[in-house]
């Protein structure tokens, strides 16, 4: 399938590592010029470096989205760069969680600036340009918490619960604007934090792979991969998602009981 992704502009925030890492070298491979941001500039090098030569061009730039005045400044490189852009994947974050009764109003902030206001952030940055350039696309990455959350599994599964919300609301207000909002709701899937999980229990990450595949009551006995993460969000952004909108998918191996 011709995801007509080819000359697109697509923003990805958090693209240095993981699941981000991965959508920018699927998006390029389909043709798409991709702007990604991180805070570690080794680590967006090395992606950059990855996907030289594909059909499609990316530039990683450094940025903390926790900080209004580096996001904005992404948007703007990004535009100064391609000119234009067609589509958002806010994917930047990681989890936190824990018990509630262990968490200062510190911890509940940290998660909201990373998770939520830097999302809300990058589409109110984005909007007039997918409006500009007729209409366009916005993936939030999230985690099946957001519908499904369990016991110690704040402040993660209430920041992903308003950012759900904020998905939502987002596809009726731009809908007419031709400004599609999905979300993708995460499960396990073999990312870095989990390969730094496995070093400190000093065990090889395919043996937890495999631990967390088999006692996770995954009905797939296994967790997912980055690279299926990356085809499920091009396919949100592309043309041929046309008629998806204010939905959520469950990338999870069928772990979830909300559908």
């Amino acid at each position: 399938m011709d995801l007509q992704l080819t000359g697109r502009v697509v923003l990805v925030t958090g693209g240095s590592d993981g699941l981000g890492a991965a959508l920018v070298r699927t998006l390029v491979a389909e043709g798409a010029r991709v702007a990604f941001c991180g805070r570690d500039e080794a680590r967006l090098h090395a992606v950059a470096e990855q996907v030289v030569g594909g059909p499609g061009e990316a530039f990683g730039r450094v940025a903390d989205v926790r900080d209004p005045q580096a996001l904005a400044g992404f948007v703007t490189a990004a535009t100064d760069r391609f000119g234009a852009v067609h589509a958002l994947v806010n994917n930047a974050g990681a989890s936190s969680t824990g018990p509630f009764e262990k968490h200062a109003d510190e911890v509940w902030q940290a998660d909201l600036d990373l998770k939520l206001y830097a999302a809300i952030r990058a589409c109110r940055l984005v909007l007039p340009l997918l409006r500009e350039a007729g209409g366009g696309a916005i993936v939030n990455s999230l985690a099946i918490g957001a519908r499904a959350p369990g016991a110690g599994s704040t402040p993660t599964s209430v920041t992903r619960a308003a950012g759900l919300a904020l998905t939502k609301a987002l596809s009726k207000e731009f809908g007419p604007d031709g400004v599609r909002v999905n979300a993708v709701l995460v499960g396990l899937v073999r990312s870095g934090q989990w390969e730094r999980a496995a070093a400190r229990e000093k065990i090889g990450v395919e043996d937890l792979y495999h631990r967390m595949g088999h006692n996770s009551d995954i009905p797939l006995g296994r967790v997912g991969r980055a690279e299926e993460f990356a085809d499920l969000v091009a396919f949100l952004v592309s043309a041929r998602a046309a008629y998806l909108t204010g939905t959520a998918i469950n990338f999870d191996g069928g772990l979830s009981p909300v559908a």
